[in-house]
């Protein structure tokens, strides 16, 4: 399904391919030789995605550009299935796994691999070439890669990468209440959305 978004439009080379499943909603770009597979989801809120050429993106993968944090994925790049990539920047041979999650701000270097489950804070750049490990988690910049295990020392950089302004736009302590008011209008721009035939 193509969708119009903030009157934006997905375009998509003559090449690639996207399943009839699969959602693009928005200022999506989609490069030569790309394939998009069932139920992935490539949504545009307020910041722009560009895919690069033979990027795949396997099925139930999510991709989300968002305001400052734009995604940008080079080529050959592979995503695969319930991936989450939120307004990262990845590098052209990458290889992103099984449930990987990418957060906002996250650059990711070329021929890095986020295994299974691995985690991409916000804000944390990954070097080229680098490996995080099944469920381990990559943190700061540049990035320290640590097992699950290491709560603390985790929590430690991350405290200081400003997660809740880089995600949210809005300072430390907001209440739930304030912030998924928030969250409601801003989604809220989906209620004007235009399907393309």
């Amino acid at each position: 399904m193509l969708l119009e978004h903030r009157g934006k439009r997905p375009i998509i080379d003559e090449s690639a391919y996207v399943a009839p499943s699969a959602v693009l909603c928005g200022a999506v770009v989609v490069g030569a030789g790309a394939r998009i597979l069932h139920g992935a989801v490539v949504t545009a809120e307020d910041g722009d995605i560009r895919l690069g050429a033979h990027v795949i993106v396997m099925e139930n993968a999510l991709i989300r550009g968002r305001a400052n944090h734009p995604v940008v994925v080079g080529d050959s790049v592979m995503i695969g299935p319930h991936a989450h990539v939120n307004g990262a920047a990845v590098g052209s041979g990458a290889f992103i796994a099984t449930g990987a999650s990418l957060f906002p701000g996250s650059i990711i270097g070329d021929g890095a691999e986020v295994r299974i489950n691995g985690v991409v804070q916000v804000n944390t750049r990954l070097d080229a070439g680098a490996v995080v490990p099944i469920g381990w988690v990559a943190v700061g910049d540049p990035a320290q890669i640590l097992p699950p295990d290491k709560h603390d020392e985790i929590w430690a950089i991350q405290r200081d990468l400003n997660f809740v302004d880089t995600v949210y736009g809005t300072s430390a302590g907001t209440s739930m209440q304030s912030l998924m008011a928030d969250q409601s209008a801003y989604y809220g721009a989906h209620l004007d959305d235009i399907e393309i035939d």
